[in-house]
């Protein structure tokens, strides 16, 4: 039995940008239900009374979706009783090792050359384009599992921004969620008591500069741009989001509308 969330957003001390979907409208003037769908960054760090919190929710499955470097550096997510934890790595831990090394310890000259110029908006890009079209074995993986039995669910990476947003993003597409109301969702991810932790190596004169922060931003923004790209690269891959379902995500019609029975009213 789904228990009812409060309407006012919960304040947790130690896990960022978490927040309830629900509510949002669908393209044939339905919402998706309050209770069942959750987004945040990692738990790793969470408090007592933080865990509390989530574990009143009556959560089935928490998915994070970190890679094992990640999940090295911030720590494993805390054990919630009588919830199972599903570690779906929507990157690999190699893929730009050196490029997240010299974000947190490269010196200014070492950041303008890997982000000046609409460097670092344009790797973001590509990798939400990327987590579209070669993840979707992990992706189809996730939409089965909510399907079947998996709700409530509570979805999260290491800031909940962009592989959470994506797989967010994807699900909500699923269920028929409109477009500008998924992307409303995504850009909450902004809120300044949402944001990710920007951790750098030096002391906080030299380590944040407002030159540093202005090249960091576009790693640590949530832009409508980026969720765009992941639009555009199913359209182009698949031709649209019906076939993307059915072809890329393996998702059948059934399941495709026992998704929308647990995730809809």
């Amino acid at each position: 039995m789904t228990q009812q969330v409060p309407s006012t957003e919960p304040e947790l001390s130690a896990v960022r940008n978490f927040r309830d979907v629900g509510g949002l409208p669908t393209v044939d003037g339905r919402r998706v239900r309050h209770g069942v769908l959750f987004r945040s960054g990692h738990l790793a760090h969470a408090t007592e009374e933080d865990a509390a919190y989530l574990s009143s929710l009556g959560l089935h499955t928490v998915f994070d979706f970190r890679n094992s470097a990640d999940q090295r550096l911030e720590g494993p997510d805390v054990e919630l009783p009588g919830v199972r934890n599903v570690n779906v790595p929507l990157s690999d831990p190699a893929d730009g090792a050196e490029f997240w090394r010299m974000v947190r310890d490269g010196d200014l000259d070492q950041l303008r050359d890997i982000l000046a110029d609409g460097k670092g908006a344009g790797r973001m890009i590509d990798s939400y384009r990327r987590i579209v079209t070669e993840r979707t074995a992990e992706h189809s993986r996730v939409l089965h599992a909510l399907a079947e039995d998996s709700v409530p669910a509570l979805m999260h990476c290491a800031a909940g921004k962009d592989r959470a947003g994506i797989s967010v993003a994807v699900t909500l597409l699923a269920v028929g969620v409109e477009r500008d109301a998924i992307t409303a969702d995504y850009l909450e991810s902004n809120a300044k008591h949402r944001r990710y932790k920007v951790s750098r190596s030096g002391d906080q004169a030299s380590a944040y500069t407002p030159e540093v922060m202005d090249l960091l931003s576009p790693l640590f923004d949530a832009r409508a741009e980026y969720l765009t790209a992941a639009f555009d690269s199913i359209e182009d891959t698949w031709g649209g989001v019906d076939a993307y379902l059915e072809r890329g995500l393996k998702l059948s019609d059934s399941a495709r509308e026992r998704l929308r029975e647990r995730l809809v009213n």
